[in-house]
């Protein structure tokens, strides 16, 4: 037997109404902030991930999934939705159309880690990215959506802000994070002692213990904001506050990807028993320019689907069960077989859920079958309805039947 790869699941059919619904309301979530879908390729060219997410970041140095395609180049399964809408972006003269040009993705994506909870080698993401607009209300509104998703899933979670400043803040802010960190290095772990020369900001997002415990006399960002990064970061949390949306400020979180700029935010789960980020973003304004585009700013995030789900099952969020056959068609022998077939096609034809026996079952096990299924009605056919033309309808709730002509059938299941 072939089994399933490590660090993969199968969404098997009966639960696969719960992703249908959480995919849902992130839909509807971005249909009333006006986003429109893209949907870009699941592999790209490994430059792309390499320039984009950053060659510093876990994901580039150990994660990625990479390959030679039959022509010897370098490829790569997403791991990340960012790179390839940016590159989209670029590629498909978006930036000369009229901007913001708002977008989401509900996207495959694949890293090699070791898979836990929540944490797949293939998992799914709805991301969401603003390009064109600068301004402190965008990275607001970018919060907000996500707020509203959580919020209309039914999760109670916290937000966490920060702004890691712009490249020439940042500048300053690194030379006293390496005076700080030099005199630890031989404390700190492997990755970042590698870090502290290339990207020391990164040491802060470090997960090892003995680097977090350094972390958190490191000094902070938001004593070096230049002014209009200060300026940005004050007006964020302005509107923030006018659209009645809670947050605390975490000068630590920086984001484990390169790109970010400023604003930078986390959804993390307050209830019992589900701690963790289920959301996260911020702002990026030099990655367009970075992969070859113009100097457009831009703001986003992601949130991983499979994490959304295990909160929402640990929290006790009910999803809505999903929708059952109206009626099961059921046929005593060949021949009403055959009339159950062509009446659930005329019912279906009209929008009505139907059902129909397939294993040559007989009367008594459709009916069982019926009621594994959920069906509402069960609308028996035999040669003397066959010769009638009438069906016998019955309510598997009340058990009550009622004789329903065949001509009758759609507009009598159409009503229940």
């Amino acid at each position: 037997m072939i089994n399933i790869p490590k660090g993969t699941k199968d969404v098997l059919p009966q639960d696969s109404y719960k992703w249908q619904y959480v995919e849902g309301v992130a839909r509807d979530v971005a249909k009333l902030f006006n986003l429109k879908e893209i949907r870009t390729p699941v592999f790209e060219h490994t430059e792309l991930f390499q320039r984009g997410v950053g060659d510093t970041t876990d994901i580039v140095t150990k994660e990625m999934y990479t390959f030679k395609d039959k022509g010897d180049r370098s490829m790569t399964l997403k791991p990340e939705g960012t790179a390839g809408a940016v590159r989209s972006f670029i590629e498909n003269g978006m930036h000369s159309g009229v901007l913001p040009v708002k977008m989401y993705y509900i996207t495959p994506a694949f890293r090699y880690e070791r898979p836990q909870a929540g944490r797949l080698r293939e998992f799914h993401q709805f991301g969401v990215e603003l390009f064109g607009a600068k301004s402190a209300q965008t990275d607001a509104e970018a919060i907000l959506l996500a707020d509203s998703l959580l919020k209309k899933l039914g999760l109670n979670v916290k937000l966490y802000v920060n702004s890691i400043g712009c490249p020439t803040c940042r500048a300053a802010y690194n030379k006293a994070l390496k005076a700080f960190f030099e005199p630890h290095l031989d404390e700190l772990c492997y990755d970042c002692k590698t870090r502290f020369e290339k990207n020391p900001l990164r040491l802060l997002d470090c997960k090892e213990e003995a680097c977090k415990k350094i972390n958190a006399a490191a000094p902070s960002i938001l004593d070096y904001l230049c002014e209009d990064c200060h300026a940005h970061f004050e007006e964020v949390k302005s509107c923030l506050e006018l659209a009645g949306v809670g947050y605390e400020i975490d000068p630590r979180i920086v984001r484990g990807l390169d790109y970010y700029t400023r604003t930078v935010f986390e959804f993390v789960s307050t209830s019992i028993g589900a701690q963790g980020t289920v959301c996260a973003g911020g702002r990026y304004d030099g990655l367009i320019e970075e992969l070859g585009g113009n100097s457009i700013p831009a703001v986003g995030f992601a949130a991983g689907i499979e994490r959304l789900l295990i909160v929402m099952e640990q929290t006790g969020v009910e999803i809505p069960a999903p929708e059952v056959p109206t009626v099961y068609v059921a046929g005593m022998n060949a021949a009403c077989r055959r009339k159950a077939f062509e009446l659930a096609s005329a019912l279906r034809e009209k929008g009505v859920i139907a059902e129909i026996d397939h294993m040559d079952r007989s009367v008594k096990a459709q009916f069982k079958y019926a009621d594994k299924l959920g069906a509402k009605y069960v609308a028996v056919i035999g040669d003397s309805e066959l010769e009638e033309g009438a069906m016998n309808a019955k309510c598997m709730a009340t058990g009550e039947s009622e004789r329903v002509t065949f001509e009758n059938a759609v507009e009598y299941f159409l009503g229940k």
